[in-house]
């Protein structure tokens, strides 16, 4: 049903795809699994048209062949994809999500005809047995019922007729009973003759559902074989690869037995009953699968958590009393947070200003204004000691990549010489050269006696950076590694379960 052979992309100095071939048949599902920064998020991003692949590349849809070397406007019809965002507008009903993509019926001088929008898109839904109101907002909506929304959505159109489906983690946000109903949903697609891609980090999935594998690594296609003769340690294995692979560099696992940081009994989101504690000089790593709960780990700790969160944390150098999560922001500890664009700078400020915003008591002259001169001298001083390529301090933030924004926003952390750096996703997006000027920059603070957690889902972060990793799954800490035990098959088996 889907052919694709020769597959390559680059990004500068970066061979994200080299030469990766991939079938799927019709009537399959065909799972795609690979480790973090295997290349799976910029293989679907080629198919979809969000990408274009290098010149070389091949690809036909029932025989039919289409061109990975153009954007979207050249993607085949049949083709039909579901992200792990969904792509859904949460004010808005289930008929009007659908409209968005497929347009809205309209009578003969242009007006909705809203009756007929409403059986179009219930006809879509109702398949899938899960009684939505296809009026109300899904904001209103379950989380399985969104999903089935979004899927809807892609199969528009399609009756009938033969094609393939991607599913790009589409368990990520659901909660573990409704999982088993999206399966159902996957397997009545897959009984219609329509080819499935399923992309997942999952092992227990792949099992539960996939009738073939492709696994891919390093930009590479290592292996696709038939589910049915592979057991979870083998397919780990192959995810994971050889263990001299890793290039990494080893750290010690005994840590000084002083604590900047203790966390008991957290509980957020898929979160449940956390403790840690985090030495002095330490660098801690957090990670899991996605939907595991890692990433809030960070985000309570630092009181940016927006949901319900309980527990306690305590900084024995300040004081001996514990605080209640839900107080953490009290704390100020500050938060290098994932979304670089989106939490951690604000577009329309220089460089100086997003660099000095918290530090604003500090930097007041008299009632309503600021000292300019310490202003400036502060922002000037840290972006010479984290390195930032800045045509001034006052160039606009968005002028700069988005390696140097990272450097701003852990600049903005540094001044404010906490006792502990929290990190979720520190090198997301950065080149090469920017993540080794950033593990430096965090072995640095360490040395001095900082404190650090690495909450990230990129296991290059964590073989450079920690001197022990915490691995959580299903909301618990299941595992932890130290010093020369931290290896990409170890991160691998323990995120999995194997």
């Amino acid at each position: 049903m889907l052919r694709v052979a020769a597959l390559s992309k680059r990004f500068g100095g970066t061979q994200a795809l080299k030469d990766v071939d991939l079938e799927v048949a019709p009537g399959e599902i065909h799972a795609l699994i690979g480790p973090n920064g295997s290349g799976k998020s910029t293989l679907i991003k080629i198919l979809a048209g969000y990408h274009h692949a290098d010149p070389g590349a091949v690809a036909e849809l029932d025989g039919e062949p289409f061109d990975l070397s153009q954007v979207a406007a050249s993607r085949h019809d049949r083709l039909r994809f579901v992200h792990q965002e969904l792509g859904l507008v949460g004010e808005l009903s289930a008929i009007d999500n659908l409209a968005l993509s497929r347009g809205f019926a309209r009578t003969a001088i242009g007006n909705i005809r809203w009756p007929e929008m409403e059986r179009r898109t219930t006809a879509l839904v109702e398949r899938f047995g899960l009684g939505i109101d296809v009026r109300r907002p899904l904001a209103l909506a379950s989380p399985v019922q969104r999903a089935v929304v979004a899927i809807a959505a892609a199969l528009q159109g399609w009756e009938g007729r033969r094609g393939v489906l991607v599913l790009d983690e589409p368990t990520a946000v659901l909660p573990p009973g409704e999982v088993a109903r999206l399966f159902d949903i996957v397997r009545e697609i897959r009984d219609t003759g329509a080819g499935v891609l399923y992309v997942s980090h999952r092992m227990d999935e792949i099992f539960a559902l996939a009738d073939r594998v492709t696994v891919i690594r390093g930009g590479r296609r290592i292996a696709t074989l038939p589910v049915a003769g592979l057991t979870p340690r083998s397919l780990a294995e192959l995810m994971a690869g050889e263990e001299t692979e890793t290039d990494h560099r080893p750290v010690p696992s005994a840590r000084p037995s002083e604590a900047v940081l203790e966390v008991r009994d957290l509980w957020a989101g898929p979160l449940r009953s956390v403790a840690f504690d985090l030495a002095r000089g330490e660098r801690l790593g957090i990670t899991g699968l996605v939907g595991s709960g890692h990433e809030i780990v960070p985000y309570a700790v630092c009181g940016a958590h927006t949901g319900p969160v309980r527990g306690r944390l305590r900084l024995p150098e300040r004081t001996e009393r514990w605080t209640d999560m839900r107080d953490a922001g009290r704390l100020a500890l500050p938060l290098v947070p994932a979304d670089r664009a989106g939490e951690g700078v604000i577009g329309d400020f220089s460089v100086g200003e997003n660099l000095t915003l918290p530090l604003l008591d500090r930097l007041r002259a008299r009632v309503g204004r600021l000292h300019r001169g310490r202003e400036a001298a502060l922002a000037e001083e840290w972006i010479e000691r984290v390195g930032v390529r800045t045509a001034g301090r006052g160039a606009r933030i968005t002028t700069l990549s988005g390696g140097n924004q990272q450097k701003v926003v852990m600049a903005r952390c540094l001044a404010q010489r906490p006792p502990v750096l929290v990190l979720c996703e520190p090198t997301a997006g950065v080149d090469i050269g920017t993540r080794l000027q950033l593990y430096d920059l965090i072995e640095r603070q360490a040395d001095e006696g900082m404190g650090v957690i690495v909450s990230s889902s990129d296991t290059q972060d964590l073989l450079a950076l920690c001197t022990r990793v915490l691995v959580v799954r299903d909301g618990r800490v299941v595992r932890e590694i130290g010093g020369r035990d931290i290896t990409e098959p170890a991160l691998v088996h323990a995120m999995e379960g194997t």
